[in-house]
Parts: structure tokens; sequence; C-alpha cells
């Protein structure tokens, strides 16, 4: 461990959200979840896929690190659980790629469903072929220091929202929106009633007139 990364959790032992609700979020639509948090939650609109048709959704692993470096990266990573979305805060930095295709594939081996980054990443080709998602303030070739300070496992600000660990993330084409641990299962139902309405309302359209 770097001596100057702080985990709060090392075993990252923290409350996590029933998996049936995660999956339930899962297949809903960001604009939806948005929708049904009276649009409070989204992430800003920079943060967005870095590969065409990701997607992602579970329980976040909180990261805060100085800008350009991915020290406490590595050590979230080290405790991640399969399922778990590591979310950094990279204070908006977009001069260094805090993540590369490197470590998309451990994180892949572990079974992580993939981060949200507030700050770069690179790679970005690789990583869709390797499936891993991806969201991120900007892409850069430029690599990332590796010396600290970080913590992992503390509230963090990313993209304009409060992110504690075991909050859910949920990401798609629109972007990411981040739904508090302890609201989970309302707001599936709430999305989940919002899909369904827009859903009965488009079929309600009448199909385009035949020329």
């Amino acid at each position: 461990m770097h001596s100057n990364v702080t985990i709060a959790t090392p075993d990252a032992a923290y409350d996590r959200p029933p998996n049936d609700v995660v999956e339930q979020l899962a297949g809903l639509p960001v604009a939806n979840i948005g929708d049904a948090m009276d649009r409070l939650g989204v992430l800003e609109s920079r943060i967005q896929a870095i590969w065409p048709g990701a997607r992602l959704a579970g329980p976040a692993l909180t990261v805060w690190t100085r800008a350009g470096d991915n020290a406490a990266i590595h050590e979230a990573l080290a405790i991640a659980r399969p399922g778990d979305v590591i979310v950094v805060n990279g204070q908006g930095d977009e001069s260094r790629a805090l993540i590369g295709d490197l470590i998309g594939a451990k994180a892949l081996a572990k079974g992580i469903a993939g981060f949200v980054i507030d700050g770069a990443a690179r790679d970005a080709d690789t990583l869709g072929e390797l499936q891993m998602p991806v969201f991120a303030r900007a892409c850069t070739p430029a690599g990332p220091y590796k010396f600290g300070p970080g913590r992992v496992g503390v509230t963090v600000a990313v993209g304009g929202v409060a992110v504690s660990p075991g909050d859910v993330v949920v990401g798609d084409g629109d972007g990411v929106a981040v739904i508090a641990r302890d609201q989970a299962v309302a707001v599936a139902a709430a999305a989940q009633a919002v899909f369904d309405d827009e859903t009965n309302r488009r079929r309600a359209i009448p199909a385009p007139m035949a020329i």
C-alpha cells in the first residue's frame, strides 16, 4: 500500500444495495432515473462514455486523488468487490489519464462493473474491445503519476454530485446518475414508473404515414 493513501474501510465491507435493485436500475435509461430524482443526482454532461455503447451499473467504491495521480485507484482496485463501480474524484484534471487498458484488464478480471472518473482516461479503443465501461471527463494519451496522496472509501464530489460508498451509479449513452444507497429502492420504483409511462406514450404515437 502507498503510505500516503488512506483506505477508510480496508476490506470494502460497507453496505451495498440489494442486487435486484441494482439490476432493475441497470435496465432503466439514465434519463428516466434522473427524472425520478427531480433531475438531481445527474453528473455534469462532460463526463461521458469513452467508447460507444458503454453502460454500467453498480455500487460505488469511491476514490479521491491528487490531480493526475492514480496511486489511490490501484489501492481501490485491490479491495474492490465484483460488481463495484470505481468512482474517482480526479479534481477534473484532463492533463493526465488516471486509467488505461492495463487497469481496465485487471478490473475486468476482478469482475468490476466499470469506472466513473472526474478526470481523464486513455486507451479508449482497447477498453472498448475489452468491454470495460469507462466514463470520464476527457481522454489523453499522457499517463499518470503514482505517488499519491489519495483517499479510498470516503464521500467524494464527482461531476458536481456527492457520491458515498455503496451509492448506486448508473451510466449509459446520455451520461451518469448517482442514487443514494438509502433511496435506491424508492428511486428504482419511481424510475420504472417513468419508463413504463413513456413506453405507453410512445406506443400511442401514430405510425408515420406511408408515402
